[in-house]
């Protein structure tokens, strides 16, 4: 049973380490990315997602 407390006890250290070393990296700037939004209209787009936002073409009767 004192393993338990032991193991849960790490993982919280563990946690808290992680956490406080991303909001470190945050506060750097390490996630700021001005590059790409500059050059993404260069980049043509073949997602899924805009060919079925197109309407279809009637189809024709003949």
């Amino acid at each position: 049973m004192e393993v338990i407390f032991l193991l849960i006890a790490i993982s919280l250290i563990l946690a808290g380490t992680f956490l406080f070393l991303f909001f470190k990296a945050m506060k750097n700037g390490q996630f700021d990315d001005n590059y790409t939004p500059s050059v993404r209209i260069l980049f043509e787009n073949n997602s899924k997602k805009t060919k079925k936002n197109q309407p279809s073409k009637p189809k024709s009767y003949e």
